[in-house]
């Protein structure tokens, strides 16, 4: 079975994610997947450089994220070339994941799947992990390098909370739960679509 995992930053995505491995899935995370692409000698690293020259890099030689996450925030042409570079890398190595992963029940960990378009017709499940946008906000906020401003703009910029949802075969609503709620929520959904598979 392949499923599907989204939600907004913030929202307990990768918690979650962490639970399914427990449950016996492999996840392929295509943020990781992307910071794999992007640091010192990556496969995007040359397209970049020559897209965007040597300020798009930091002094390790890896793509400077925050620097290009402000770049492609604020002119949504960076934003598309960037993509342009780092869409069919990810799409190439998620694939070659996808065939190799030994398990029933492969996760595709995609933050942005509601607006890419493309994944409903690739999974045969989609989950959507929710919080309230204050939550989000306050979350990201915690990571280092990340300032109140920062958050809210991307937590702006990504689908809907109500868009996300519509597209769910699942919901888990991620507002306040304890991590042991959580867990058996999640644990307990797969078992249910193993069962309906």
């Amino acid at each position: 079975m392949r499923i599907g995992l989204t939600g907004g930053i913030g929202s307990g995505k990768s918690t979650v994610a962490g639970f399914l491995i427990e449950a016996g899935a492999a996840v392929i995370d295509t943020d990781a997947i992307a910071r794999q692409l992007t640091t010192p000698g990556g496969r995007a690293i040359p397209a970049i450089a020559t897209e965007f020259g040597a300020q798009a890099l930091d002094s390790d030689g890896a793509m400077d994220r925050p620097r290009m996450r402000e770049l492609a925030f604020n002119d949504p042409s960076i934003k598309r070339r960037l993509e342009a570079i780092l869409h069919p890398l990810i799409g190439a190595e998620t694939q070659a994941l996808a065939l190799s992963a030994r398990t029933d029940l492969i996760v595709f960990d995609v933050p942005l799947l509601v607006e890419s378009g493309r994944w409903r017709s690739r999974v045969a499940r989609v989950l959507v992990v929710d919080c309230e946008e204050e939550t989000q906000i306050r979350r990201v906020m915690q990571r280092p390098g990340w300032t109140r401003d920062t958050a809210s703009a991307v937590v702006q910029q990504q689908a809907p909370r109500r868009q996300r949802r519509a597209c769910a075969d699942a919901v888990i609503h991620n507002e306040a739960l304890a991590l042991t709620d959580l867990r058996r929520q999640v644990l307990t959904l797969v078992e249910r679509w193993r069962i309906a598979a």
